[in-house]
């Protein structure tokens, strides 16, 4: 048995070159891994593929959305407020997505992407950037009853980066969690047959993946005062490094207060577990 999930890669491929460049993994086999590592107990394998919307790539022909049990959708720099192709190319195939009542899962731009397709709204933060861990994330009433959270504590930490927030939600989105720095952190959105499951973090990261994004990006996160220096950026990506190699480094643990809800990945990642069990593997029986 195995689980056929679209992954919609949000990001340009340039982009993801130079993350390469820095350590990382492309977007779209990085997540198609991460929800691979949560389908033992619900759909068994996960077999991905993986389509380049930000570089206009369309499935091809003979391929269909419903060919597909899932639809997640990746992160990327791209702000959802932009009336370029790559944006609003998007937004209008989100729209399909939901429209195909194929389950669909986002993170960070994929919420973003699928709130503005609905009819809500996204906006550059004016609290400013989260990156790196979200901290003190806070499940509202709807959230702790939600089945995305079913064995997640009402307040977590996740790994994180983005600029833009949600700002509105569409008619029938239920916000899940919140933060000091992001009121809207996770969203679901039901209508009949058709579910979208949503959220501003990154449960598809790990440590490696967040230290390569501090190095791509090191010289404007000094230029921005959001690291002192560029040998301080080098000693904070080697040290998320590090810790991503040996977890048992409670040293760099304690300095950087990262919690377990980071590093033990099966708890990173439970909002995967959760959807592929109530939202994909019910379509796959149904097929």
């Amino acid at each position: 048995m195995s689980a056929h999930i679209l992954i919609v890669d949000g990001a340009p491929s340039a982009s993801q070159d130079l993350l390469v460049a820095s350590g990382g993994r492309r977007h779209g086999p990085n997540y198609g891994a991460a929800l691979a590592s949560q389908a033992r107990d619900s759909v068994g394998d996960v077999r991905t593929y993986v389509l380049g919307a930000a570089d206009g790539e369309s499935l091809p022909q003979g391929m269909a959305l419903s060919d597909f049990d899932g639809i997640a959708w990746t992160g990327s720099p791209l702000n959802a407020y932009h009336d370029t192709p790559e944006v609003t190319r998007q937004i209008e195939f989100a729209r399909t997505a939901f429209a195909s009542g194929v389950p669909c899962f986002g993170s960070c731009w994929g919420l973003q992407v699928m709130m503005v397709a609905l009819g809500g709204t996204v906006r550059l933060n004016p609290r400013g950037a989260e990156m790196g861990v979200a901290r003190s994330i806070l499940l509202t009433d709807a959230g702790r009853a939600h089945p995305m959270y079913a064995g997640k504590p009402a307040v977590f930490d996740a790994l994180c980066v983005h600029q833009d927030e949600v700002d509105s939600l569409p008619d029938g989105a239920i916000r899940l969690a919140g933060n000091g720095v992001s009121d809207v952190q996770a969203v679901s959105l039901h209508e009949g047959d058709r579910s979208f499951w949503g959220v501003q973090y990154h449960p598809e990261y790990d440590l490696l993946q967040i230290a390569a994004m501090f190095r791509r990006s090191a010289r404007r996160l000094v230029d921005r005062g959001l690291l002192a220096d560029m040998p301080t950026a080098e000693r904070f990506a080697d040290e998320l490094r590090a810790l991503h190699d040996d977890p048992s480094r409670k040293d760099i643990a304690w300095r950087y207060g990262i919690s377990a809800d980071i590093i033990e990945p099966d708890r990173h990642r439970v909002e995967f577990a959760n959807w592929l069990k109530t939202e994909v593997a019910p379509r796959m029986k149904a097929a």
